[in-house]
C-alpha cells in the first residue's frame, strides 16, 4: 500500500509541460556522436530510453555511456556495437561484465563518494543524463524514486537531460527530487520498474549472517552492502531493539524489521527516526512500502556516502564483501586477478566512517572458499593483478562462517593467525605453512601445524555471574597467545605456584604456547572472556588432556586472582565435566598442592567420585563421573 497521500503527481502534467513531451525516439535525435551520456542506475535504469539510444547507434559513432549499476539489459554493451558505443562503469554490473573484461570497455575505479565531484568539477563532463523519474507534482517536483545515489549530481551537470516520467515510481521523501523545468524533455512510460528478489540465504550466509548479528548491538546504526551474505545479517536481527539505518542500498528484508519495530531510528545520532538509503535494489513490495513514507529519507550518495557524516552515527555498523582475503588483511572487493568484476563502490567510505563513529564497527564478511569449496577465499597472497580496495591499514573485523577475527591494531603474524583461524579447515594448514615461509608467522611455530584447528561450535556457552556480568566460555584459538601471556603475566605468585607448583618469575612463551596450539582430540582447553573496549579480555583458562590408557583426562585450570570466587572455576569444571562425559571419558584426574583449600574445595563438590592420595605435600585426585 501507498504511504503517498498528499504529494500525488499532477494528472494535468503532459498539458502543463506539453513542450516538453516527447517520445523516446524524438528525445534521444538531440543526442550526437561522439557525447558522454549517463544512464541512471540500478532498478531506475530508464529501459525505454536505453533502447531508444541503442537504436540509433548507426548514427551515434564514439558515444561514450557512464553509468553506476544498472540492473536493466545493457544492448549496448555488445561487440558489434563497440565502435558506436564504450562503456565506462564505475561499477560492474552482470550487463556489462563480460564486455569490460574482454577489453572492450572500461572500468573507473573510484570511491562512491567522490563521483559527483567528477561531474561538478569537470573533470568528467557529461553532455546527456538519461533518467527515471515520477510525474511532476502540483508544485513541479518530480522525484527520482528508487535511485538518488550518483543521478542527482548526474541531472544537475549535465548539458542535456532526458527523463524517463514512470507513474509507476515510487515518489520519496529527503534530497530526492528535482524541478520539471531542470528537464529538457519528458518521455511519458508506464511500465513496471526492474525488480530484484531478496537474494537466498545456504548455511554458510546464514553462519556468516548469525556471527555479524552477534556484533550489532541495540542502538546501532547499520549499513548493508551488496549481496547475500550483509542482507543475511537481517534475518539473525530480530531480537535487537532500536536499531537504524544508514546504507547506500535497501532490499525488501528490511521491510519487516522496520514493521516489527526492530528498526526504529530513534538511538540515530543524526538523521533520527529517519531509514537514510540512497538506492532500492527490490521488488513491487518495498517500492510501494517506501512510497511517500517518510520513515524513508533517500539522499545523493555525496551525503550517504560522506565518511565524516557517517562518522558522526554513534554506534555504526558497516558490513561489507570481500572476493579475496591476504593474511596480512588487504581486501580485495573488485577484481578476480587481473579481471575487473564489480567496483569499489562505498566500501571504503563506509568502512572508514564506521571505524571513526564512536563504538562503530568495520566489518568484512564472506564465504571461506569459492568455486564449490575448491578455492580458499582467505589467501597468504593475492591473486596476480588483484585489487586492493580496503587496505591492511583499514582493516578493522573479518568474519567467515567460522568465527570472527579482529585485526586493526594487530601485528602480521596475529594478523595471520586470527585469518587461517577463520579459513575454512581444509585449507588452514597449507595456509599457516605459507605464511611461515613469507615470514608472516616465526618460525618456531612449525611445531604447531598439526593443532591448528579450532574447537567445534559445541564448546561454546556463557555463565551470568551474580554481579550481572555475562562471562563468554570458548574454545582457546591460536590467536589467544598474547591475551593468554596478559593473563598468566596478570596472575598472582601465590596463583601462579599452586597452578605451575613452583615459584615462576616469568611463563616461558613454550608453556604459553602448550596452552594456545591443541588438536581437540586427546585434548580440550576453554578460555573464560569477557568483552573490553576493541575485543576481550582472557579471565580463566580449564582443559584437560586424554590418558589413553586409562580413559580419564588430567584436568586444571586457571581463574585470573580479580575473578576468583564468583564461581568461574566451579562452573569451568562442571563445563569441561560435561564435554568430557560427551567424548565417552570416565573421568578426571588431577593434582593439588596440599593447601590449595580453595581448589580442593571446588573438586570435593564436584558430581564424582573420589580418591585422594596425599604424597610430599601434593594431593593426588582421581575423580569418576558418576
Amino acid at each position: 500500500m501507498s504511504h503517498n497521500n498528499t504529494d500525488s503527481y499532477d494528472p494535468d502534467w503532459q498539458d502543463k509541460y506539453r513542450d516538453a513531451v516527447v517520445s523516446a525516439g524524438e528525445a534521444v535525435k538531440s543526442i550526437r556522436p561522439g557525447q558522454r551520456v549517463f544512464i541512471g542506475t540500478g532498478c531506475a535504469q530508464p529501459q525505454m530510453l536505453t533502447d531508444a539510444l541503442v537504436a540509433r547507434g548507426a548514427d551515434l559513432a564514439d558515444t561514450e555511456i557512464v553509468h553506476l549499476l544498472t540492473l536493466g539489459s545493457a544492448p549496448y554493451a555488445e561487440e558489434e556495437l563497440s565502435t558506436h558505443f564504450s562503456v565506462n562503469s564505475f561499477f560492474i554490473a552482470e550487463n556489462v561484465r563480460d564486455i569490460i573484461q574482454r577489453g572492450l570497455g572500461d572500468y573507473t575505479p573510484i570511491f562512491l563518494s567522490d563521483i559527483p565531484q567528477l561531474f561538478k568539477s569537470g573533470q568528467l563532463p557529461l553532455d546527456v543524463a538519461l533518467v527515471q523519474v515520477t510525474p511532476p507534482d502540483t508544485r513541479g517536483m518530480c522525484s527520482l524514486g528508487i535511485s538518488v545515489d550518483i543521478v542527482k549530481s548526474a541531472v544537475e551537470n549535465a548539458s542535456l537531460v532526458i527523463a524517463q516520467v514512470n507513474p509507476r515510481m515510487p515518489r520519496t521523501h529527503g534530497d530526492s527530487s528535482i524541478n520539471v523545468l531542470d528537464i529538457d524533455f519528458l518521455v511519458p512510460a508506464d511500465t513496471e520498474l526492474v525488480e530484484v528478489q531478496p537474494p537466498g540465504t545456504d548455511d554458510v550466509t546464514r553462519q556468516i549472517g548469525q556471527y555479524v548479528a552477534s556484533l550489532v548491538d541495540d542502538g546501532s546504526t547499520i549499513e548493508l552492502g551488496i549481496g547475500r551474505v550483509p542482507q543475511s545479517v537481517l534475518q539473525f536481527l530480530g531480537e535487537k531493539r532500536d536499531l537504524g539505518i544508514h546504507t547506500e542500498m535497501l532490499t525488501d528484508s528490511v521491510v519487516d524489521l522496520v514493521e516489527s519495530g526492530v528498526i526504529t531510528g530513534a538511538r540515530k545520532s543524526i538523521d533520527r527516526d529517519k531509514v537514510v538509503a540512497s538506492f532500492c535494489l527490490g521488488t513491487r513490495k518495498l517500492y510501494d512500502f517506501i512510497d511517500g513514507n517518510p520513515v524513508f529519507a533517500f539522499h545523493p550518495t555525496e551525503y550517504v556516502n560522506d565518511p565524516f557524516i557517517i562518522a558522526q552515527q554513534s554506534k555504526m555498523v558497516a558490513i561489507n564483501v570481500a572476493l579475496e582475503v591476504d593474511l596480512t588483511g588487504q581486501v580485495c572487493a573488485d577484481s578476480l586477478g587481473t579481471h575487473f568484476y564489480s567496483g569499489i563502490g562505498g566500501q571504503v567510505d563506509f568502512n572508514r566512517g564506521a571505524a571513526r563513529a564512536p563504538g562503530g564497527k568495520a566489518i568484512i564478511a564472506f564465504p571461506s572458499t569459492a568455486r564449490g569449496g575448491t578455492i580458499s577465499r582467505i589467501v597468504s597472497r593475492l591473486s596476480p593483478g588483484a585489487g586492493v580496495v580496503t587496505t591492511r591499514g583499514d582493516v578493522h573485523y573479518v568474519v567467515t562462517e567460522y568465527g570472527i577475527a579482529y585485526l586493526h591494531g594487530k601485528n602480521v603474524q596475529e594478523r595471520a593467525l586470527a585469518l587461517v583461524n577463520i579459513a575454512h579447515p581444509e585449507f588452514r594448514s597449507t595456509l599457516f605453512r605459507e605464511a611461515i615461509e613469507h615470514k608472516y608467522i616465526r618460525e618456531e611455530l612449525a611445531s604447531v601445524e598439526e593443532r591448528i584447528c579450532s574447537g567445534t561450535h559445541e564448546f561454546h556457552t556463557t555463565y551470568l555471574i551474580d554481579d550481572g556480568t555475562l562471562v563468554d566460555f570458548r574454545p582457546v584459538q591460536m590467536t589467544d597467545e598474547p591475551g593468554m601471556k596478559d593473563l598468566l603475566y596478570a596472575l598472582s605468585r601465590d596463583t601462579l605456584y599452586y597452578r605451575f607448583m613452583s615459584r615462576m618469575k616469568w611463563v616461558p612463551r613454550k608453556q604459553i604456547q602448550d596452552f594456545v596450539f591443541i588438536d581437540y582430540r586427546s585434548e580440550v582447553s576453554i578460555v573464560a572472556t569477557v568483552p573490553e573496549a576493541h575485543g576481550e579480555q582472557i579471565i580463566a583458562l580449564g582443559g584437560y588432556y586424554l590418558d589413553i590408557q586409562t580413559n580419564r583426562a588430567e584436568v586444571a585450570f586457571i581463574v585470573k586472582d580479580t575473578w576468583q570466587n564468583k564461581g568461574i572455576g566451579t562452573f569451568l569444571l562442571q563445563y569441561l565435566t560435561s564435554i568430557a562425559r560427551r567424548h565417552g571419558i570416565a573421568g578426571f584426574t588431577a593434582e593439588v598442592l596440599q593447601d590449595n583449600k580453595p581448589m580442593q574445595a571446588v573438586f570435593n563438590n564436584g558430581d564424582f567420585r573420589i580418591q585422594t592420595k596425599l604424597h610430599e605435600g601434593v594431593l593426588s585426585y582421581i575423580m569418576d563421573f558418576t
